[in-house]
């Protein structure tokens, strides 16, 4: 695959822990991610992906962590902030899961508050990324020889929370703050590399 990267510096000068917020067009999101990043990730992944053993083993391998989006958030947030506290980075999915349309948080959508309350109590900061072309992976075209797949990541500017970020109005706040970034980077990747509004499903 061609990736055409943009922002990676913008992550060059955080050793410590942070959370790369990404946005989901494709469950590959997670590869191409941390095949492109110098750090290793440790992905918040949905607790359907660990039921089969071999996808289970592989997650753990790679360091995954479960979410139940029906259940307990706590466990999650927990473990996040664990993480987080010994200087790794946390991938997580703002969205929850891959949205098209008008539901992406890249036309606008809204996210979860789950990576707000992460930036707040770990104090770590948010690097949102945006990732496209995954989607169209599930077609036998991009990976022929003649007709390699491309595909496009720009990372935006770490945002921190600020004090009182960690109660109900602060997590509104910052999530507004995370999805207006959203939409200005989609159009800043798409003015860059010339994409189409069709780029994201």
């Amino acid at each position: 695959m061609r990736i055409h990267t943009c922002g990676l510096e913008k992550m060059a000068g955080i050793e410590d822990g942070m959370l790369v917020a990404v946005s989901h067009v494709s469950h590959l999101d997670p590869i191409v991610v941390s095949a492109v990043l110098a750090r290793r990730v440790s992905w918040v992944s949905r607790i359907e992906f660990f039921q089969n053993w071999i996808s289970r083993k592989v997650l753990y391998h790679g360091g995954a962590f479960r979410v139940d989006r029906g259940g307990a958030a706590l466990p999650t947030i927990r473990e996040g902030l664990k993480r987080l506290g010994r200087g790794e980075v946390v991938g997580i999915f703002p969205e929850g899961e891959v949205m098209e349309g008008e539901r992406s948080v890249l036309r606008g959508a809204t996210v979860k508050r789950g990576v707000c309350t992460l930036a707040a109590r770990s104090g770590c900061p948010v690097v949102p990324v945006v990732v496209l072309g995954t989607d169209r992976l599930r077609n036998v075209g991009p990976w022929l020889p003649a007709k390699r797949g491309t595909l496009w990541m720009l990372v935006g500017e770490p945002l921190q929370a600020e004090p009182g970020d960690h109660t109900k109005e602060g997590r509104r706040r910052f999530a507004a703050r995370l999805e207006a970034e959203y939409v200005k980077l989609y159009a800043e990747i798409r003015g860059t590399f010339g994409l189409p509004e069709t780029i994201v499903p």
